[in-house]
C-alpha cells in the first residue's frame, strides 16, 4: 500500500532519517575506535558501515539544504 504524504511530512522524514543517519554513524566510528588493532576485521566493517552512513548523511544534505554544500572535483 502506498501512502500519499504532502511536502512538509515528506520534510519531516528526511530529517528524522538524517538524525539517525548521524547517530548511526556516531556509533560505527566509535566502535571502529574501540576495535582498532585488537579486531582488524571488525574494525574495517565498521570503517565501511561509517563511510555509507557518512554518503547517506551527503545525500540527505543536499536535498534538505540544496547548494549549502561546496561542489566537489
Amino acid at each position: 500500500m502506498t501512502d500519499v504524504v504532502d511536502s512538509d511530512e515528506l520534510l519531516r522524514r528526511m530529517q528524522r532519517a538524517r538524525a539517525y543517519a548521524r547517530r548511526e554513524e556516531r556509533t560505527w566510528r566509535a566502535r571502529s575506535d574501540e576495535l582498532g588493532p585488537a579486531d582488524p576485521a571488525g574494525a574495517r566493517d565498521a570503517v565501511v558501515r561509517t563511510l555509507a552512513y557518512e554518503t547517506v548523511i551527503r545525500v540527505l544534505d543536499e536535498f534538505l539544504t540544496p547548494g549549502a554544500h561546496d561542489e566537489e572535483d
